[in-house]
């Protein structure tokens, strides 16, 4: 009798919020969606910040959960942690708020918005 030769391991679906299929998508809008996670990514545009300071410029959010949020950005690889302390976004980071900036123009001058 032979043994049978492995299989490459095919790694399970990961589990998302409102999707079986776990596909990167699914993922990305799971992540995305949730509470403050845009915000961070958005106050990270121009500068790193402290987490005291990211928690101001999200208009005081919870510590608790600001820090979920960059432990997620973190394991996600949009976020990253300086040395001298602080976060700050990654290469890849950067390429996600570049997606946004149209959305930026187009909320610029979405009526309900635009200045008179």
């Amino acid at each position: 009798m032979t043994k049978r030769q492995a299989s490459p391991a095919r790694s399970a679906p990961r589990k998302v919020r409102g999707s079986r299929t776990g596909r990167p998508i699914m993922a990305l809008l799971d992540l995305l969606g949730r509470r403050w996670t845009l915000r961070i990514v958005w106050e990270l545009r121009d500068e790193a910040l402290t987490s005291r300071a990211l928690r101001e410029a999200c208009d005081d959010a919870s510590p608790t959960v600001i820090n979920d949020r960059l432990t997620e950005l973190r394991g996600a690889g949009l976020v990253e942690t300086l040395e001298a302390g602080g976060y700050r976004l990654t290469d890849g980071g950067r390429e996600l708020l570049d997606l946004f900036l149209p959305l930026q123009k187009f909320a610029n001058g979405w009526p309900p918005f635009k200045t008179r």
